[in-house]
């Protein structure tokens, strides 16, 4: 038998035990390619559970790489349980597999287990990394829990985060949530670099924060640096922001923008716009958006129900549920709420009354107390006062949503002259130190009506005593890209002054003709003597407004007036003369609905 050399031995020694190695690694790298992409391409809990198995028989569950896939392919299918147990019996999970976990807990709507996960990083000699920080933000965020978040906030600045990007951007995101808009804009502001994702939180964080100004500044800023196209989100708080502030004009600019960037097809957009319309006063134009979405889904109807309700369209917002139920789309708790608010406002009340039970019975939506403040709304509005208000005590509610109940039955009770009812749910309001001023006025109109001048006065003093002031009546007109605002008596500050007054003087003449007695139905203000009732009346904030857009838009065009109060019966019997005698159309948006004045009647039918 030939011998080799001790030289080639050794060579063929080494050559073999490299093929060999070279030949496991390949084997093992081709086996854990295998397994990774079939854990990708699991698309249900069995395919994840054979995945699983496969994972278990090729030996790779020690092996980080491999089991954070793992993790992943269960936390995709929200099967977070799977994905903790997995987790738990990591030898050493890393960031990745800590972020993961954390992650699938917010995404199944457990945020305080994602907070958990966090404060347990450090104790693993893990340390979070730009990922985990702002998935824990995010679940600050869904929590709306600022306390927590401040503190997360801290971390991040002794982590040395502060000028990273995604972390940043879910702070200004967290703040906003919180109602902490200052805090958002003092994050923003110290950014070294933003991209579409930052400015869209600022944005957003305004516009869901009763700012719509300075979100639309902070979009005309945006769009003036040309720092990228705005993507639907951005697109979408734009809209909200327009509609809060009722401004259609720039809505219909920032619609135009959304067509042109092709998301005028996008559910939240559309819904967006079907809702910044309504709320402008353009139901027709919703209807239009509305019909153009392809397949609607529950926000998109919703935004619809809820727009035709407040329109005073009943009928159409009940036949638009119907419609709903028909194309087997479950409503949710918001799309009852625009449902009881469209047979409220229309008068609707056996068929509210329907809706109610069905809630649960057909759709498995239990009543909270915000429906059940719609049917208080309901019956007392038809004079139903007493059922109104044992429906009321019956409620248990925090303290925002029992001003928003005591108040509805406040109102109610003002408008069918029931001063004990009145007087209740006052204090109830009062105790809840919530629309404290709005009760003490509401109280003592009701007082008035009744003739009950003592306490009228008695209301008055105490109101002074505690410092407690009416919030002026404010009202303002869009015109062009211009928004014009007008308070309450306030003739000094009024844009063209003089014209307007001797406009509304002339209309007040045509309307005496007419049988107009000015200031009979009025609400009675405690903080001016009755004599001058009449005169105050004459100068409420949407009388200046409505002067001015008739002096200033051109006839054809719908003037719309947008006001912080409710309208009073005198302005809303002057509006429904004053279109009939000039020809004119008029939206009011007041703080309860619209009404629609045209040829001396209301879409309302005198019913708000």
């Amino acid at each position: 038998m030939k011998k080799w050399p001790l030289k080639e031995n050794l060579l063929f020694a080494l050559t073999s035990s490299s093929l060999f190695r070279q030949t496991k690694l390949s084997n093992f790298h081709t086996k854990a390619y295998h397994c990774i992409q079939q854990l990708r391409n699991c698309n249900d809990f069995i395919s994840a559970t054979l995945a699983h198995s496969n994972v278990l028989k090729c030996g790779f569950l020690n092996d980080t790489f491999a089991t954070n896939h793992l993790i992943n392919c269960y936390v995709r299918l929200q099967e977070i349980q799977d994905a903790h147990q997995v987790f738990d019996e990591m030898p050493e999970p890393n960031v990745v597999s800590w972020t993961s976990l954390m992650a699938g807990y917010v995404d199944v709507g457990q945020p305080k287990m994602a907070l958990r996960l966090f404060w347990k990083m450090p104790g693993s000699s893990v340390m979070p990394n730009d990922f985990s920080l702002a998935t824990v933000i995010n679940a600050c965020s869904i929590l709306a829990d600022v306390k927590v978040g401040r503190r997360i906030h801290a971390q991040v600045e002794i982590l040395g985060f502060r000028s990273n990007l995604v972390v940043c951007s879910s702070l200004v995101d967290m703040y906003g949530k919180c109602n902490e808009v200052d805090e958002a804009r003092r994050v923003f502001d110290i950014m070294d670099s933003r991209n579409v994702v930052s400015w869209t939180s600022m944005i957003t964080a305004y516009a869901q924060n009763a700012q719509g100004h300075n979100a639309l500044q902070i979009f005309r800023e945006f769009s003036s640096l040309m720092l990228g196209r705005p993507n639907h989100f951005m697109l979408a708080s734009v809209i909200n922001a327009c509609a809060s502030l009722g401004r259609l004009v720039s809505g219909k600019v920032t619609h135009g923008a959304v067509i042109r960037r092709g998301h005028d097809s996008n559910d939240v957009v559309a819904s967006a716009l079907v809702d910044m319309y309504a709320k402008c006063g353009s139901v027709s134009y919703s209807e239009n958006v509305f019909m153009r979405i392809p397949n609607p889904s529950v926000i998109s109807y919703t935004s619809m129900i809820v727009g035709a309700a407040k329109y005073g369209l009943g009928k159409l917002s009940l036949n638009l549920f119907k419609e709903m139920i028909d194309r087997r789309i479950k409503p949710n708790d918001v799309t009852f709420v625009g449902v009881l608010h469209a047979c409220s406002h229309s008068g609707l009340i056996d068929e509210g009354l329907e809706h109610l039970k069905s809630m649960y019975v057909k759709h498995g939506v239990l009543p909270d107390a915000k429906h059940y403040t719609c049917v208080v709304d309901m019956l007392g509005r038809t004079g139903r006062l007493d059922k109104a208000y044992q429906l009321a005590k019956s409620i248990q509610v925090e303290s925002d949503e029992g001003a928003l109940l005591w108040g509805t039955l406040l109102s109610a009770s003002r408008l069918h002259g029931r001063v004990d009812i009145a007087v209740e749910a006052s204090k109830l309001l009062i105790e809840s130190n919530q629309q404290v001023a709005g009760a003490y006025v509401t109280l003592s109109n009701a007082y008035a009506l009744a003739g009950e001048w003592e306490n009228v006065h008695s209301l008055r003093t105490q109101m002074k005593r505690t410092g407690i002031y009416k919030e002026p009546g404010c009202s303002w007109v869009e015109i062009k890209d211009s928004t014009y605002v007008f308070y309450a008596g306030d003739v000094a500050s009024c844009p063209q002054g003089r014209e307007v007054m001797s406009l509304l003087r002339e209309l007040e003449e045509r309307m005496k003709e007419r049988g107009y007695v000015g200031g009979s139905m009025g609400l009675v203000f405690v903080d001016v003597e009755q004599e001058a009732k009449e005169e105050i009346v004459g100068l409420h904030s949407e009388r200046l407004a409505l002067a001015f857009g008739l002096i200033n838009i051109p006839k054809g065009v719908t003037i719309r007036v947008m006001k912080n109060l409710r309208m009073c019966r005198d302005c809303h019997e002057a509006f429904k003369l004053i279109s009939d005698i000039v020809e004119r159309d008029f939206v009011v948006r007041d703080v309860n609905r619209f009404h629609h004045f045209r040829n001396g009647s209301c879409t309302c039918r005198d019913f708000w």
